[in-house]
């Protein structure tokens, strides 16, 4: 398993840095239309949406055509907002409330609405990119930190479980950690920014030499807390149809869903203060 995991993780990497900084966006397109095109499917196979490979197809048309046809166009902030609205306001809550019943007519409108976030993420996707490549990994970077951190402050320290009925895994302790870790990197990035100037170009720099280091410290946090609320949402559709992943397409890694779950909520926020910023 482990083999699996590491042969596909490199053969992803190998596709996706050169993609990234050769600074062809044709080529950014066209992966980032796969991944949608793949993101979309798994949502709607998890919530039992009939012919989820048709209905994906069509959002991915209707993806490439409003965002990718001309290079980034349409109402990209308008995207932005509603997409960390819905994560705000309706999927936040979902977690102590929880799904609705998975053959009710609100799950249904529930899948479509996750996958109006799927849009907003891809779209953020593009627009950190066309920032620059750096400046998206940087924030994809933040998210991947309070993951490992969450991890191995969470097996450490771990005692006060923070969702138990959606991953028994997860604790208060280890969302702390995670947090902490996010911290400290930014802190030491924007430290070292000065000597190495390609860390200029990166999300907690930036923001910390605009807004200085109490709104970056509260961005931050809510940048972890978010990371955390799009993983255990996307736990929650897995466990109600009794999935252990989204799909199978990643081996080793389940599916695409299952490695941006975290990002669905983050990437559209950064983009918005990347923009306000």
């Amino acid at each position: 398993m482990l083999k699996t995991r590491i042969i596909t993780a490199v053969a992803l990497l190998a596709v996706l840095l050169p993609v990234l900084f050769f600074n062809y966006y044709p080529a950014v397109a066209v992966v980032v239309l796969a991944f949608f095109g793949a993101a979309v499917w798994e949502s709607f196979r998890l919530s039992k949406t009939p012919r989820p490979a048709l209905a994906a197809a069509v959002w991915a048309a209707a993806f490439a055509y409003t965002f990718l046809l001309n290079g980034l166009s349409g109402p990209t902030t308008i995207w932005l907002a509603i997409g960390f609205a819905i994560w705000l306001l309706r999927f936040t809550p979902t977690l102590y409330t929880g799904l609705p019943p998975i053959e009710s007519l609100g799950s249904k409108m529930l899948s479509v609405v996750y996958a109006i976030t799927l849009v907003s993420c891809f779209v953020a996707i593009l627009a950190l990119y066309l920032k620059s490549p750096l400046f998206l990994i940087s924030v994809m970077a933040l998210v991947w930190v309070a993951d490992i951190g969450a991890y191995f402050s969470g097996k450490a320290f771990g005692k006060r479980k923070l969702a138990p009925a959606i991953s028994p895994g997860k604790s208060w302790e280890g969302a702390i950690g995670g947090c902490i870790a996010v911290v400290l990197l930014s802190a030491v990035t924007v430290l070292l920014a000065p000597s190495v100037p390609w860390l200029q170009d990166t999300f907690a720099v930036t923001l910390q030499a605009k807004r200085g280091w109490g709104l970056t410290i509260v961005i931050l946090v809510v940048i972890c807390a978010f990371s955390v609320i799009g993983d255990l949402f996307e736990s929650m559709l897995k466990r109600r149809v009794g999935a252990k992943d989204s799909s199978n397409l990643l081996p080793g890694h389940g599916g695409v869903l299952d490695r941006i779950d975290a990002l669905v909520p983050v990437l559209p926020l950064a983009a918005l203060i990347a923009g306000w910023a």
